[in-house]
C-alpha cells in the first residue's frame, strides 16, 4: 500500500508543492508589475490580471484537492480512484495560460518583424493546441475514474505535442530575429544576448514539463506521476510572460545607456567611435530599432529620433 501511495498521491503532492512555489513567484512578479506601473495598453494589463486570477484559482483548487485526498479521505483509499474536479480542470488552466502567453509572444514577433505571416502561423498553431487542451479536460471530466484516463492518450499526445511545437516555433523565431540584429557594438550586443537567453528560457522550461507530462502519461498511465509535471505548467507560462514584461525596465535602461545625448537640446543619437562602426550602424539600423521597439514595448506611443528615424517609445 505504501508503494501505491508513493506512485499516486505522493507524486501528485510533489507537483502541488512545486506549483505552490511557482505561484509564489508569480504573485511576487504580479505585485512588481503593479508597483512599477508600466504604461502598457489596457489589453496587456487585463492579460496580466487574467493570468494572475487563473493561476490563483488553479493553485487554490489543487491545494483543495490535496486536502480532500489526504485529510478529508484519509481513511478512504478508494477516493484516490476518482479524479477530483481540480485534476480535470488542470488541462483547461494550462491551455488558457499557454494560449495567452503564445499569442503575446507572437505579437512580439510581429513587432520585431512586421510579418503577419509569422504571427498568423503562431495563431494557427496556438488555437488548435488550446482546443485540444480543452477537449482533454472535458473528456477527463466525463470519465472521472483515474484508471480509465489512459483512454485519453491519443488526445493528450496531440495536445502536448502541438503545445511543444508552438513553443519551439516561437523560441526559434525569436532567436533568429535577435541573432540577425547584432550590431557589433558591445553594449547593444550584450542586450541582444540577454533577449536571446530570454527567448531560449521561454520555450525550454515549458517544453521540458510538457514532454515530461506526455511521456509519463503514456508510459506510466496507472500512476499520477504525470500530475507532477502537468500541474505546474500553467505557472511556468505565466512566470515566463511576467518575466518578459518586468525585464523591459532594465533592458530599456541599458539601451538608453548605449546612446549619447548631444550637448544642448536635440534628440538621442548614436555615437559610433569610428567610421567602420558608423557603417555597421547604418546597415543594421532597421532591425536594431525594431529590437529597441520591442524592449520598450512599442507600436503607437510617443516618439524620439534615432539616426534620423522616428522611433516610437513607451515610457
Amino acid at each position: 500500500m505504501g508503494l501505491y501511495y508513493e506512485s499516486t498521491i505522493g507524486t501528485l503532492l510533489v507537483g502541488i508543492f512545486f506549483n505552490t512555489f511557482l505561484y509564489g513567484l508569480v504573485t511576487y512578479q504580479f505585485a512588481a508589475y503593479c508597483r512599477i506601473k508600466f504604461n502598457d495598453r489596457p489589453v496587456t494589463k487585463y492579460m496580466v490580471l487574467f493570468l494572475f486570477i487563473l493561476d490563483t484559482v488553479h493553485s487554490t483548487s489543487v491545494i483543495y484537492m490535496a486536502w480532500n485526498y489526504l485529510v478529508a479521505n484519509y481513511d478512504n483509499p478508494a477516493a484516490l480512484a476518482v479524479a477530483e474536479w481540480p485534476h480535470t480542470f488542470t488541462p483547461i488552466a494550462t491551455a488558457l495560460a499557454a494560449l495567452v502567453t503564445q499569442l503575446y509572444l507572437g505579437f512580439r514577433i510581429w513587432c520585431l518583424t512586421s510579418s503577419w505571416v509569422l504571427y498568423g502561423v503562431v495563431i494557427l498553431l496556438a488555437i488548435p493546441s488550446f482546443v485540444l487542451g480543452v477537449a482533454c479536460s472535458i473528456e477527463a471530466w466525463i470519465i472521472k475514474v483515474l484508471s480509465e484516463l489512459p483512454r485519453l492518450t491519443p488526445l493528450v499526445i496531440a495536445w502536448l505535442s502541438m503545445q511543444v511545437i508552438v513553443d519551439a516555433f516561437i523560441t526559434i523565431t525569436l532567436i533568429i530575429v535577435f541573432s540577425r540584429s547584432r550590431t557589433g557594438f558591445c553594449k547593444t550586443d550584450t542586450i541582444i544576448n540577454r533577449l536571446i537567453r530570454g527567448a531560449i528560457q521561454t520555450g525550454l522550461f515549458t517544453g521540458i514539463f510538457s514532454m515530461g507530462d506526455l511521456i509519463t502519461f503514456v508510459v506510466l498511465p496507472s500512476t499520477d506521476l504525470y500530475g507532477m509535471f502537468a500541474i505546474p505548467i500553467g505557472r511556468i507560462y505565466t512566470n515566463t510572460l511576467l518575466d518578459t514584461l518586468l525585464t523591459r525596465e532594465s533592458l530599456k535602461a541599458e539601451m538608453v545607456n548605449t546612446y549619447d545625448v548631444n550637448a544642448g537640446t536635440g534628440p538621442l543619437r548614436w555615437a559610433p567611435t569610428d567610421s567602420s562602426q558608423a557603417t555597421s550602424t547604418v546597415q543594421s539600423s532597421s532591425i536594431h530599432l525594431k529590437v529597441q521597439q520591442t524592449v520598450q514595448e512599442t507600436c503607437d506611443r510617443s516618439s524620439t529620433e534615432v539616426d534620423g528615424k522616428v522611433v516610437p517609445l513607451a515610457v
